[in-house]
């Protein structure tokens, strides 16, 4: 866990081109007190962990469905429900942390990555067996900027500063065509690409990590885009940047880190 002091910083932002129903402005000084944060999200290896200590089983795998991105499932994998306003995303039968694609996929190969299929619910599960607790929105924010004040990114405002990609989201045409430009489909470890300031790898893009605090009256809030973010959709890899989801909702881009303190 990476120790932090704390303080006051400029948390928010009012991007242009950002999303007014994400409420992440007007950007006001916020203070936190000291806190722990892990330096990476919680990985497939780490989470198994946790099921073979406790038992636990995942809200996917108790309603026996979870969300798949369509372009990571086999050409000839069948038809399964789409979400209407977003055809990218399957409801497959089957999928869960230990499955990320449904049934015929695993984890081999893909340990070190974010455990992903896990919901608030089972972030807090895994959280509170670790001996730590979700992040407040505040608190991520404030050790995602690492250091650095009202920048679009981890590392300052230029997305790929001397042509070199510094996070894992979508190149080229969402969601047909992937270039891979940044060298992931899917996930990527959860150390990949170098850390911020504090050493937090991946507070842009990867998976969505959850947080402690609500996003609005039925949603929780989510953190730092994923490997699906895309310029011309979807820009929340931007460290300001927020969304949210249904408590017990699991997808293939949504995981977390540990907060203590």
């Amino acid at each position: 866990m990476i120790q932090l002091d704390g303080g006051s910083f400029l948390m928010g932002s009012d991007y242009p081109d950002g999303f007014p129903e994400d409420r992440e402005g007007p950007v006001r000084e916020v203070t936190v007190g000291a806190f722990a944060i892990a330096p990476c999200a919680v990985t497939g290896d780490e989470f198994a962990a946790f099921v073979d200590a406790t038992g636990h089983v995942t809200d996917a795998e108790r309603l026996g469905t979870s969300f798949v991105f369509a372009g990571l499932l086999p050409e000839d994998f069948p038809p399964t429900r789409a979400v209407a306003q977003a055809p990218w995303w399957r409801l497959v039968e089957g999928a869960d942390w230990r499955r990320p694609e449904g049934p015929g996929s695993s984890l081999d190969g893909r340990g070190d990555h974010p455990v992903v299929h896990v919901s608030w619910t089972d972030a807090g599960a895994y959280c509170a067996w670790a001996g730590g607790r979700l992040p407040t929105e505040a608190e991520w924010e404030s050790a995602a900027r690492g250091g650095l004040e009202q920048k679009l990114y981890p590392w300052g405002d230029e997305l790929t500063p001397g042509g070199e990609h510094r996070c894992n989201i979508w190149q080229g045409t969402f969601p047909t065509h992937n270039t891979l430009e940044d060298g992931y489909l899917g996930t990527a470890p959860a150390d990949a690409f170098a850390p911020n300031g504090f050493g937090l790898h991946n507070t842009s893009g990867n998976v969505w990590e959850w947080c402690a605090d609500p996003f609005d009256s039925g949603r929780r809030a989510i953190r730092g885009g994923s490997y699906l973010c895309h310029r011309s959709y979807c820009n929340r890899y931007r460290v300001a940047a927020r969304s949210g989801n249904t408590p017990d909702t699991s997808t293939g881009h949504m995981g977390f880190r540990v907060a203590a303190g």
